[in-house]
């Protein structure tokens, strides 16, 4: 299912204020080189992220599945001067890329990179975290979600990527895993008394969400 037609992206990405060129050519790199370039996030999207983070100020921030790192540069955006953004990416490949992209950019003293499995990592953090971004295997974000929100700051806000999941989470029956995890994802985000939450059609969907 096409969920954003192709000419309107265009459209929305020539009304967006450009990224910075070093920023423009990690990602035409990565989609022109990585064999799972459509885990990217669009410029469009990156945009979306640093403006969020321009206006929250985050002092610490989490990002759990890092890829290439673009959305990790857009987050750290709006870092404080003495802020920290923490990414998570499990695969060894992706990880060495991103730090390679971390250290070209001003970001590289601010940005930390952890390798291996999120599950085991998040809890070794003990961050306040004022901006959480969700981009990584689509049945681990109930997991994610339960160990992040304890830690998120009063005014913090969690994001979560790919909340429609290429459309499959409107078919019937559901019967993709990952359009399965998501949709159990968003109705336990629906459910969680402790929080309220916004779903964005923006791209693949995106879900904000902060505590009451």
């Amino acid at each position: 299912m096409i969920l954003v037609n192709e000419l309107v992206e265009q459209y929305a990405s020539q009304f967006s204020s450009p990224d910075e060129e070093w920023m423009q050519e990690l990602h035409r790199h990565t989609l022109a080189t990585h064999p799972h370039a459509q885990m990217l996030s669009s410029p469009v999207q990156g945009k979306f992220l640093s403006f969020l983070s321009t206006i929250v100020r985050p002092k610490f921030v989490l990002e759990i599945g890092t890829f290439t790192g673009y959305s990790a540069l857009c987050l750290a955006q709006g870092l404080e001067n003495e802020g920290e953004l923490h990414t998570i990416e499990l695969r060894t490949e992706d990880a060495a890329v991103s730090q390679q992209n971390f250290s070209k950019s001003g970001f590289d003293k601010k940005i930390h990179l952890h390798t291996g499995n999120a599950l085991d990592i998040i809890p070794t953090l003990n961050y306040s975290w004022d901006l959480v971004f969700i981009d990584a295997d689509k049945t681990g974000y109930i997991d994610y979600y339960e160990l992040v929100l304890p830690r998120l700051a009063e005014n913090g806000l969690i994001i979560a990527d790919n909340v429609l999941f290429h459309g499959e989470v409107l078919e019937e029956p559901l019967t993709g895993k990952n359009a399965k995890a998501i949709h159990a994802f968003n109705e336990h985000v629906a459910n969680d008394p402790r929080t309220e939450q916004v779903m964005l059609t923006v791209r693949d969907g995106l879900m904000l969400i902060k505590k009451k």
